[in-house]
């Protein structure tokens, strides 16, 4: 085998993680509003909205006035390099809880609806046209209580992007003629939640809260709430929603949060807030108690989407938001999420294997967390045979919980908050405003992460509460299929609901025994002490060297001279030509590192508590291993994981040996045909109608356009056919391409119609693109350049980008450096060019896999409209389907090894220039 080892930064989450992962750097597209993000059309220009001029056309058009607008940089101080990027961030202290008894979602739709124009800025799109241009982003989102808007850009623009963002609170258009448009986006995104059993759990439980409380709400909102049920009734839904605005959206609701350089900003943000006006804000602290009820404390089945089983075990609190800095929930949330010796994890697993994965808490927000109450929820995922005996699972955490109400709950160790990396400042701003509703004045920036209070006694009276006759325990699994007469209204979650067996229930009503496998974590020796930094060992360099180069690998290293954190990141790439020899061998890798983080789950949860983070990887060629945290301690985990990896110091353990021939780091793609393919495929799960239609060209380079805005407008505003739509740039072992994906409907649109679409924009896209000025692709090159400029915010980010080149083998580290230079020269004959190019070549491979609808000919859709994944045991089989009438010429894939069997294998491709 090889080893390369260097630092790098994980992927989201901490703890122990495993993953299969590829090598290639791909799918770095943009997914166009996500979670109801602002505007989607373009309407008014100081037009007829019928002659809307397209985002293109506006780029053009609105070049004089953004130089107008644009803020004089000047000479750059010392630390401006690393704050190129304003934001801004708008809490409203309304949310789905406000929602009308007649409108279920309009506090969602409105969120939508406000940003499609202003009286100032009266086309729909030029908002997010301006922020995509100067390197920018936007996104809201409704909570219960909450809805939070905000965006960020590039800090010369922000002056003028936030007036635009201010005209939508203050003067927003909402024209009648938008309104049908969004109420689609909004279903569609409906259509989208249907399957996630996350989403359709959360809805049944805020089912059983008391009539009248409202969490009983449909908060997301769809077709049938906002239009058909609407006009059935003959409400004015345009005026109720004019209404709703003006009576909530108003100054004493809201909090603005900025984050820029400048002395201008704080006049201007009082001109914007003094603009609104409104009625007293809503309260709903009065409704505690909510779940107090006799239907809750029961036993639910469940019907779940996904092949799992899960006992979740739930209580309902009064609101703990009052106990903030003593966070009594984040200590519970720790003492049953703990994984190590003689825990519930541990037991469960160790003596019974009823159990693979336990996780407790609350999320401090929204749906978990409000002014009305609190949820504490311990979610287990069970085995076959732990399916089988939940009732004892339950007891076993029931007794654990019993043991932590009679030891006192020492103070747990926060070194970690000192040392944070550095978040973006559009998420800076977002959580600031957020906890400005939430703290005192003096906790806005830590009220949400620091344990300020050590107050024992605060956290044994919530302890206090969780006993087995508050509970509301919840078997969710496929197994349930044909046990669960009930539906749940809106996301249709099929359940069932029962009485605890009496059995359990005498046993959990009086002073059960106590677990004597059951106890308090041991002290941790993974919690780092030593924070000072290490004496300079190494020369200072901008990029890894290599210091080590054996037969049997090669070290890569890097002393960090930036952020200064005692901490530090290492990598294992472990190659092997084996894993690509059989399916069997990339299988067998893919179940070891499954397998692996359960063995080291026990040992390495001390590791996890102090903030040492690693994740094991099924790579394309071996095994990836990555660990970071606290310098003093990571040693230790590193230990840990080589001492479980094998039985035999890290080299001579694992007894590298040399690779007999050099092992490719790269997959070789194919070389599509000169023609256009389809392979369309059914979805495995029965009744879901989403579709995903994915059009991929081959084209061997691409220039980064900015085409998001444009495909959202055309594909998503104009055409209505999905919620998600974006374009995505492609490298694939070398082979560049670009794919734009829609995920629509079957109810709706047939899939092949949308791959029509797709074409059509295309065509339509190349005519505006021929229509720009060399000052339009400057403009474009800008943005990107100043993008690509941005500093690393923390030392993770730069260690990404040079672990891709090490297991790339490419080693470009200054790849950023030469792409701005490439930017500098680019022409508008050079687009003009390539996508003449692209179209010229038609190496097209569309993908579909299609839901279930009376658009793709199913007749028996309406016998099917629960949504059913395949059964644990089951192995689902890919369905291929022939193309319809709109696609009829096209060649289709009937199986995929016998298509790809004929094609030729393009060379390994570097990109080094």
């Amino acid at each position: 085998s090889d080893i390369n080892n260097v630092e790098e930064e994980f992927s989201e989450e901490g703890g122990a993680e495993s993953d299969i992962e590829t090598d290639n750097d791909n799918d770095s597209g943009t997914d166009s509003k996500d979670d109801g993000e602002n505007s989607d059309s373009k309407d008014d220009e100081k037009v007829k909205p019928e002659e809307s001029p397209s985002d293109l056309d506006m780029e053009i058009e609105g070049l004089a006035v953004e130089e107008a607008w644009a803020e004089p940089t000047g000479k750059k101080d010392e630390d401006e390099s690393t704050e190129k990027m304003s934001a801004a961030a708008l809490c409203v202290t309304v949310g789905s809880f406000c929602d009308p008894e007649d409108l279920p979602g309009l506090a969602h739709f409105l969120e939508d609806m406000v940003f499609l124009g202003s009286l100032k800025y009266p086309d729909e799109n030029g908002f997010d046209v301006f922020l995509k241009k100067h390197g920018g982003s936007g996104n809201a989102s409704t909570d219960c209580e909450l809805t939070v808007f905000h965006f960020d850009i590039q800090q010369q623009y922000f002056k003028a992007a936030l007036d635009r963002w201010a005209q939508f609170f203050i003067h927003p258009l909402m024209i009648r003629d938008a309104i049908n448009r969004e109420v689609e986006a909004v279903d569609n995104e409906y259509q989208l939640a249907k399957p996630c059993d996350a989403n359709r759990w959360e809805v049944l439980l805020g089912s059983l809260a008391r009539p009248g409380h409202p969490m009983r709400k449909f908060f997301l909102g769809n077709a049938e709430t906002l239009k058909h049920e609407p006009k059935k009734s003959n409400i004015d839904f345009y005026t109720r929603l004019k209404d709703f605005w003006q009576n909530y959206y108003s100054a004493p609701y809201m909090n603005l949060v900025v984050q820029s350089k400048g002395n201008t900003r704080y006049k201007f943000c009082i001109f914007f807030l003094s603009n609104f006006c409104g009625l007293p804000k809503p309260s709903f602290d009065h409704l505690t108690d909510p779940f107090d009820t006799p239907e809750f404390h029961r036993l639910y089945r469940v019907v779940l989407v996904s092949n799992i089983h899960l006992l979740n075990i739930i209580w309902a609190l009064s609101p703990q938001e009052r106990n903030y800095r003593v966070k009594p929930l984040r200590y519970i949330s720790w003492l049953v999420g703990h994984k190590g010796k003689d825990s519930i994890l541990s037991f469960l697993r160790k003596k019974y294997l009823w159990a693979v994965a336990l996780s407790g808490g609350n999320a401090e927000t929204g749906f978990e967390q409000n002014s009305t109450y609190s949820i504490f929820k311990i979610s287990i995922t069970l085995t076959s045979e732990g399916y089988e005996h939940f009732y004892e699972v339950a007891r076993v955490v029931f007794q654990y919980m019993k043991m932590l109400q009679k030891v006192e709950i020492q103070k747990i160790n926060d070194n970690e908050f000192f040392f944070q990396d550095q978040v973006g400042p559009i998420n800076y701003v977002e959580n600031i405003c957020e906890n400005m509703h939430l703290f005192c004045k003096q906790d806005f920036l830590t009220g949400n992460q620091l344990l300020f209070d050590y107050k024992p006694e605060v956290i044994a009276e919530a302890l206090d509460l969780f006993c087995p006759q508050r509970a509301n325990l919840c078997l969710l699994s496929t197994n349930n299929e044909g046990k669960c007469p009930l539906k749940e209204r809106w996301l249709e979650m099929q359940y069932s609901v029962e009485d605890i067996e009496q059995y359990w229930a005498a046993v959990w009503a009086f002073d059960f025994e106590l677990n004597p496998d059951l106890r308090h974590p041991e002290e941790n020796e993974y919690l780092a002490t030593d924070f000072s930094l290490k004496a300079p060992d190494f020369p200072e360099v901008d990029y890894p060297v290599k210091v080590l180069n054996t037969p049997q690998g090669c070290m890569w290293y890097r002393k960090d001279n930036k952020f200064r954190k005692p901490e530090a990141y290492v990598h294992f790439h472990l190659i092997s030509p084996e894993v690509q020899r059989s399916a069997e061998s990339v299988v067998l890798l893919d179940i070891f590192v499954s397998i692996l983080p359960l063995n080291l789950s026990e040992p390495a949860c001390g590791a996890d508590i102090a903030k040492l983070e690693y994740k094991l990887v099924a790579g394309e060629h071996g095994l990836i291993i990555r660990v970071k945290g606290f310098s003093h301690k990571l040693p230790l985990l590193l230990q840990l994981i080589i001492d479980h990896l094998s039985d035999f110091m890290s080299v001579g353990k694992l007894q590298f040996t040399p690779l007999a021939h050099p092992c490719p780091v790269q997959f070789r793609v194919v070389d599509l045909p000169n023609t256009h393919m389809l392979c369309k495929v059914k979805t495995f799960n029965k009744g879901d109608a989403n579709s995903e239609v994915t059009v991929y060209y081959q084209v061997g380079r691409v220039f980064q356009m900015h085409m998001e805005e444009p495909c959202f407008s055309f594909l998503r505003t104009k055409e209505t056919l999905g919620y998600h739509v974006y374009p995505a740039y492609r490298n694939n072992s070398g082979i560049i391409g670009f794919s734009i994906s829609v995920t629509t409907q079957a109810t709706k649109h047939n899939s092949e119609f949308v791959d029509k679409k797709i074409e059509e924009f295309l065509l339509y896209f190349e005519e505006k693109m021929k229509l720009l000025t060399e000052d339009a692709v400057f403009l474009q090159a800008h943005s990107l350049i100043n993008t690509k400029e941005y500093e690393d915010t923390f030392l993770g980010e730069e260690m990404d980008r040079h672990w891709k080149e090490i297991v790339s083998q490419q080693y470009l580290f200054d790849r950023l450096t030469c792409e701005i230079e490439a930017l500098k020269s680019l022409t508008k004959e050079d687009l003009i060019e390539w996508f003449q190019v692209l179209r010229g070549k038609d190496r097209t491979l569309s993908i579909h896999v299609v839901g279930y609808g009376e658009q793709e000919q199913d007749s028996e859709f309406a016998a099917v409209s629960d949504v059913q994944g395949p059964l644990l045991g089951e192995h689902p089989q890919l369905t291929f389907l022939p193309p319809s009438s709109y696609m009829k010429n096209t060649a289709f894939i009937r199986h995929i090894k016998d298509f790809t069997s004929t094609l030729n294998l393009l060379p390994y491709h570097k990109i080094l220039q």
